[in-house]
């Protein structure tokens, strides 16, 4: 099994802390800012950053939907990891200041892939499709914040 990754990156003209703040709220902001392809989302414990645990199912493909149940740490300034419960699958958010107003995200996301011709396919497009999908919340993210 090798590990697949998909990262993607914006910047975005309001302050970096008020980015932040909309990432980790899980019970309002966060939910507005998700598109068509999660679906069930569900805050299950917490709500703001730091331990929270919540639901969503995410469907990536036509006939790829994931079921994800994600703990919510903040290990560093800036930065929320959500680590799914139902798979290797890892997501970091960055938020770093970008400029005077600005800032940049980057949300990262990793895990195990599947071996064999799966697996190369998984490697190659994945990334490409998350990606994609992680741009619509970017852009969401963007209109949230920049009022």
């Amino acid at each position: 099994m090798a590990q697949v990754e998909a990262t993607t990156e914006r910047v975005i003209a309001a302050d970096a802390e008020a980015v932040f703040d909309a990432l980790a709220d899980y019970s309002g902001t966060r939910a507005k800012l998700l598109p068509e392809h999660f679906s069930e989302y569900e805050v299950r414990e917490g709500g703001d950053g730091e331990g929270t645990l919540v639901h969503w199912k995410l469907q990536a493909t036509s006939k790829r939907v994931r079921d994800c149940l994600l703990e919510v740490a903040e290990p560093t300034d800036g930065e929320l990891v959500e680590k799914d419960r139902n798979s290797s699958m890892v997501t970091t958010w960055r938020v770093t200041p970008a400029g005077e107003g600005k800032s940049r995200v980057v949300v990262t996301t990793v895990w195990d892939g599947a071996g064999g011709i799966g697996g190369f396919f998984e490697k190659t497009f994945a990334p490409k499709g998350l990606g994609r999908i992680y741009d619509l919340v970017l852009d969401k993210l963007a209109t949230e914040t920049q009022k």
